[in-house]
């Protein structure tokens, strides 16, 4: 696959330019929703709209003076206006300009995650459907439990996913809103009327409410949600890796032609994609800390957020969609090894089926502690390697011979059994084709 980080389409979003860009559309169009209110003469609106423009470099040099960049933004657009540059920020305070800014980059950064996730999904219901009948033990504590299918691994990825799907759907409509109300939010030299008119041009809904920001458990939810998509990541990421180990190798992450592994040992062949995912989760995580303590801030606001938002929101953004590709080609790259997964599966001799046996004990009306300790005297002797397989010492055990001939021990120790309801699992999650 060609990295699409050759064309940065998220870091655009968050870039200089393109956030200079938004913050003349928001003055722009505010100066055109006060001349439709008959606040600013329509001949100065349209010469704002004809002539206002930007220099990014010239904005950062007039910045090293005024040390403000709203500042230094509306003194070098002005030079562009000419005298109608007078009702460019009528009645706006800096955090206008900023705070809207920031949801149009955040919806737009959600768009782009939403694509990812889609591409993600893709890959997975393929692979899903590829492995469905590909039988493997399932762990628990990372101790053989019960048969599973890959398929079925990969299919409670592509739930996962689509419940991550859901959270940033949510999440993008709690962030989609814009505040042009003013120094303290009450809207004194602002007309809330103009506040709306700007906010349905750029896609987003006016706050209700706002002090001289907008209130930051709306980015706290944002940045969580960010952090919750990368904790499904790195489980994955984890899985991966765990079915790696050599003494498991049941996948394989893509060894390409030419790849090393290791500057010591050349035949090391490492799993360093879910590595570096498993890293890159927890970066998230701590930037959804710094977007929660950003929350509480004095009285009407303080700038304590700012200098915070300007590293966390780009970086969480940017990294987040690099994460999701990244796992989309591991996950389209992965190796399957079937019959490994085949080999792992019988190493404890047929002990999945114990539970199997425990039930039907009940229902021939056995008591259940009896044959819970019956069962579990047959499989701690396989365990130790006493006399073969669980079904063998399960004959030989009194209470079970007692109540299952070795012909039903046999047929109820059937993968069948465990994988009866697997095409109903795919069903109901939709993945049926």
């Amino acid at each position: 696959m060609i990295s699409r980080y050759t064309r940065p389409v998220m870091a655009a979003v968050w870039s200089e330019e393109r956030k200079l860009a938004t913050w003349l559309e928001i003055e722009v169009l505010a100066c055109e929703a006060l001349a439709e209110l008959g606040q600013v003469p329509a001949g100065d609106a349209r010469t704002i709209r004809e002539r206002a423009r930007f220099d990014a470099a010239e904005v950062a040099r007039i910045e090293e003076r005024t040390h403000h960049d709203v500042i230094a933004f509306l003194e070098n657009v002005a030079t562009y206006v000419g005298p109608a540059s007078r009702w460019i920020h009528q009645g706006l305070t800096s955090s206008d300009l900023l705070d809207t800014t920031l949801a149009v980059q955040m919806m737009a950064s959600t768009d782009l995650l939403l694509q990812e996730i889609d591409a993600l999904r893709e890959v997975v219901a393929r692979r899903a459907q590829e492995h469905r009948r590909t039988v493997m033990i399932g762990r628990s504590h990372g101790i053989h439990a019960e048969p599973i299918t890959f398929g079925l691994k990969l299919a409670l990825m592509w739930d996962e996913f689509g419940r991550a799907r859901e959270r940033l759907v949510q999440t993008r409509e709690r962030i989609r809103v814009g505040k042009l109300s003013g120094a303290v939010g009450t809207h004194a030299h602002f007309d809330p009327r103009a506040e709306a008119w700007v906010c349905e041009r750029l896609g987003l809904r006016p706050a209700a409410l706002a002090t001289q920001v907008i209130q930051r458990d709306r980015h706290a939810e944002f940045m969580q949600t960010l952090a919750l998509v990368a904790a499904s990541i790195e489980r994955w990421a984890t899985e991966f890796r765990h079915l790696q180990r050599t003494e498991v190798l049941e996948v394989e992450e893509r060894f390409a032609v030419g790849q090393k592994g290791s500057s010591a040992m050349p035949h090391k062949r490492n799993p360093i994609t879910g590595e570096r995912l498993c890293g890159l989760a927890r970066v998230i995580r701590g930037y959804a800390v710094t977007a929660l303590e950003n929350v509480a801030l004095w009285h009407e606001r303080d700038i304590s957020h700012s200098s915070a938002e300007r590293m966390i929101l780009p970086d969480a953004c940017t990294l987040l969609d690099y994460m999701l590709y990244k796992l989309t080609g591991l996950t389209d790259g992965l190796v399957v090894y079937p019959e490994a997964m085949e080999r792992n599966l019988h190493l404890t001799r047929g002990l999945f089926h114990s539970q199997t046996i425990l039930l039907e004990l009940t229902r021939r009306g056995l008591e259940r502690q009896a044959a819970y300790e019956a069962v579990q005297r047959a499989a701690m002797a396989t365990w130790a390697g006493e006399g073969g397989s669980l079904p063998e010492n399960l004959a030989r055990e009194p209470v079970v011979a007692g109540a299952l001939t070795p012909e039903e021990i046999a047929r109820l120790c059937s993968l069948d059994h465990h994988l009866r309801h697997v095409d109903d699992a795919f069903r109901r999650l939709g993945l049926d084709t």
